[in-house]
Protein backbone atom coordinates (compact mmCIF):
# COMPACT_ATOMS: atom_id res chain seq x y z
CA UNK A 1 0.00 0.00 0.00
CA UNK A 2 1.14 3.78 -0.47
CA UNK A 3 -0.51 6.68 0.88
CA UNK A 4 -0.16 9.62 -0.77
CA UNK A 5 -0.91 13.51 -0.36
CA UNK A 6 -0.39 16.56 -2.64
CA UNK A 7 -1.74 20.29 -1.34
CA UNK A 8 -2.25 23.63 -2.28
CA UNK A 9 -1.75 26.77 -0.56
CA UNK A 10 -4.31 29.25 -1.61
CA UNK A 11 -4.71 33.33 -0.98
CA UNK A 12 -6.18 34.13 2.22
CA UNK A 13 -8.70 36.15 0.43
CA UNK A 14 -9.29 32.87 -1.65
CA UNK A 15 -13.23 32.20 -1.93
CA UNK A 16 -13.06 28.44 -0.45
CA UNK A 17 -16.73 27.80 -1.69
CA UNK A 18 -14.89 27.14 -4.63
CA UNK A 19 -13.18 24.43 -3.29
CA UNK A 20 -16.34 23.22 -2.04
CA UNK A 21 -18.28 23.14 -5.10
CA UNK A 22 -14.76 21.49 -6.70
CA UNK A 23 -15.41 18.28 -4.14
CA UNK A 24 -19.03 18.36 -4.64
CA UNK A 25 -19.10 17.80 -8.53
CA UNK A 26 -15.43 16.27 -8.89
CA UNK A 27 -15.37 14.14 -6.08
CA UNK A 28 -17.93 11.46 -6.73
CA UNK A 29 -15.80 10.96 -9.93
CA UNK A 30 -13.00 8.79 -8.27
CA UNK A 31 -15.51 6.37 -5.68
CA UNK A 32 -14.38 3.01 -7.16
CA UNK A 33 -11.19 4.25 -8.95
CA UNK A 34 -9.43 0.71 -9.42
CA UNK A 35 -6.78 -0.13 -6.42
CA UNK A 36 -7.94 2.62 -4.24
CA UNK A 37 -8.43 2.26 -0.49
CA UNK A 38 -10.14 5.78 -0.17
CA UNK A 39 -9.85 9.26 -1.46
CA UNK A 40 -10.42 11.77 1.38
CA UNK A 41 -10.93 15.43 -0.67
CA UNK A 42 -9.70 17.81 2.15
CA UNK A 43 -9.84 21.51 3.13
CA UNK A 44 -9.00 23.45 5.22
CA UNK A 45 -10.02 27.66 5.81
CA UNK A 46 -7.59 29.93 7.37
CA UNK A 47 -7.88 29.97 11.17
CA UNK A 48 -10.13 27.06 11.72
CA UNK A 49 -8.81 24.53 14.24
CA UNK A 50 -5.19 26.42 13.96
CA UNK A 51 -4.89 26.12 10.53
CA UNK A 52 -2.81 29.26 8.72
CA UNK A 53 -3.75 28.94 5.30
CA UNK A 54 -6.48 27.92 3.33
CA UNK A 55 -5.75 24.92 1.70
CA UNK A 56 -6.95 22.10 -0.53
CA UNK A 57 -5.35 18.95 0.06
CA UNK A 58 -6.49 15.12 -0.83
CA UNK A 59 -4.92 12.43 1.22
CA UNK A 60 -4.99 8.82 -0.76
CA UNK A 61 -4.53 5.50 0.26
CA UNK A 62 -3.52 3.16 -2.39
CA UNK A 63 -4.32 -0.48 -2.31
CA UNK A 64 -1.46 -1.02 -5.13
CA UNK A 65 1.16 1.23 -6.48
CA UNK A 66 -0.59 1.11 -9.90
CA UNK A 67 -4.04 3.04 -8.75
CA UNK A 68 -1.07 5.80 -7.73
CA UNK A 69 0.12 6.21 -11.25
CA UNK A 70 -2.71 5.31 -12.95
CA UNK A 71 -4.54 8.26 -11.24
CA UNK A 72 -1.51 10.57 -11.53
CA UNK A 73 -1.19 10.11 -15.22
CA UNK A 74 -5.35 10.42 -16.01
CA UNK A 75 -7.53 13.10 -16.85
CA UNK A 76 -8.37 14.34 -13.69
CA UNK A 77 -5.00 15.11 -12.68
CA UNK A 78 -4.32 16.45 -15.35
CA UNK A 79 -7.22 18.22 -15.18
CA UNK A 80 -6.34 19.76 -11.20
CA UNK A 81 -3.21 20.57 -12.72
CA UNK A 82 -4.07 22.86 -15.51
CA UNK A 83 -6.80 24.12 -12.77
CA UNK A 84 -4.01 24.81 -9.85
CA UNK A 85 -0.64 23.96 -10.88
CA UNK A 86 1.51 21.54 -10.28
CA UNK A 87 2.04 20.13 -7.04
CA UNK A 88 4.66 18.04 -4.92
CA UNK A 89 3.44 14.80 -4.43
CA UNK A 90 3.89 12.98 -1.31
CA UNK A 91 4.37 9.52 -1.13
CA UNK A 92 4.73 7.11 2.27
CA UNK A 93 5.00 3.36 2.21
CA UNK A 94 2.25 2.28 4.44
CA UNK A 95 3.09 0.15 7.75
CA UNK A 96 -0.23 0.12 8.83
CA UNK A 97 -3.99 1.03 7.61
CA UNK A 98 -6.42 0.32 9.95
CA UNK A 99 -10.22 1.21 8.62
CA UNK A 100 -13.55 1.15 10.40
CA UNK A 101 -16.55 -0.20 8.75
CA UNK A 102 -18.30 3.25 9.75
CA UNK A 103 -15.03 5.53 7.74
CA UNK A 104 -18.17 6.79 5.35
CA UNK A 105 -19.13 8.80 8.40
CA UNK A 106 -15.86 10.43 8.31
CA UNK A 107 -15.92 14.56 8.74
CA UNK A 108 -13.09 15.58 10.23
CA UNK A 109 -8.86 14.49 9.38
CA UNK A 110 -5.88 14.90 11.11
CA UNK A 111 -2.18 14.76 9.69
CA UNK A 112 1.12 14.80 11.30
CA UNK A 113 4.80 14.29 9.83
CA UNK A 114 6.98 13.09 12.09
CA UNK A 115 10.62 13.20 11.27
CA UNK A 116 12.74 10.18 11.64
CA UNK A 117 15.87 10.09 14.22
CA UNK A 118 19.10 9.25 12.18
CA UNK A 119 19.73 5.80 12.71
CA UNK A 120 16.90 5.10 14.73
CA UNK A 121 15.65 1.51 14.60
CA UNK A 122 12.79 1.59 11.99
CA UNK A 123 11.53 -2.06 12.88
CA UNK A 124 10.75 -0.54 16.58
CA UNK A 125 9.28 2.42 14.56
CA UNK A 126 6.90 0.20 12.50
CA UNK A 127 5.67 -1.42 15.18
CA UNK A 128 4.79 1.29 17.40
CA UNK A 129 3.07 2.92 14.82
CA UNK A 130 1.25 0.21 13.72
CA UNK A 131 0.11 -0.71 17.70
CA UNK A 132 -0.80 3.12 17.27
CA UNK A 133 -3.06 3.23 14.36
CA UNK A 134 -4.31 -0.29 15.79
CA UNK A 135 -5.54 1.36 19.11
CA UNK A 136 -6.85 4.81 17.30
CA UNK A 137 -9.28 2.62 15.51
CA UNK A 138 -9.91 0.43 18.87
CA UNK A 139 -10.52 4.24 20.45
CA UNK A 140 -13.01 6.18 17.67
CA UNK A 141 -10.99 6.53 14.70
CA UNK A 142 -12.26 5.76 11.30
CA UNK A 143 -9.36 5.30 9.79
CA UNK A 144 -6.06 5.53 10.64
CA UNK A 145 -2.93 5.40 8.65
CA UNK A 146 0.63 5.16 9.17
CA UNK A 147 3.72 5.47 6.88
CA UNK A 148 7.32 6.12 6.48
CA UNK A 149 9.10 7.79 3.54
CA UNK A 150 12.92 7.23 3.46
CA UNK A 151 13.95 9.82 0.83
CA UNK A 152 13.10 12.60 3.98
CA UNK A 153 12.94 10.40 6.17
CA UNK A 154 9.74 11.36 7.76
CA UNK A 155 6.38 9.63 8.89
CA UNK A 156 3.20 10.36 8.55
CA UNK A 157 -0.01 9.52 10.93
CA UNK A 158 -3.25 10.10 9.05
CA UNK A 159 -6.68 9.62 10.97
CA UNK A 160 -10.00 10.33 9.89
CA UNK A 161 -12.71 11.34 12.31
CA UNK A 162 -16.58 11.78 12.39
CA UNK A 163 -16.01 14.55 15.35
CA UNK A 164 -12.93 16.95 15.55
CA UNK A 165 -10.64 16.09 18.30
CA UNK A 166 -8.07 18.03 19.91
CA UNK A 167 -5.33 18.33 18.25
CA UNK A 168 -1.54 19.69 18.84
CA UNK A 169 -0.26 22.47 17.48
CA UNK A 170 2.14 20.85 14.87
CA UNK A 171 -1.28 18.77 13.59
CA UNK A 172 -3.04 20.02 10.57
CA UNK A 173 -6.77 19.13 10.72
CA UNK A 174 -8.68 19.30 7.59
CA UNK A 175 -12.89 18.71 6.82
CA UNK A 176 -13.54 16.17 5.37
CA UNK A 177 -15.71 17.42 2.08
CA UNK A 178 -16.49 14.16 0.59
CA UNK A 179 -14.91 10.50 0.69
CA UNK A 180 -14.36 8.24 -2.62
CA UNK A 181 -13.97 4.28 -1.49
CA UNK A 182 -12.57 1.26 -2.97
CA UNK A 183 -14.68 -0.93 -5.46
CA UNK A 184 -17.09 -3.02 -3.26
Amino acid sequence: MIAMQYGFTLPADYDMSIIDRRIRDKGPLLDGFPNLGFKAYLSARKGDFGSRDNLYAPFYLWQKPEGASDFLCGPGFQALTGAFGWPRVNTWIVWQAAISPEIAAAAFATRDILQTEPYAPLADLRRAESAEAEADLAAGVLASVSGFEPTTWTRVRFRLWKDMPEIGRHTQAYRVGHLSLAQP
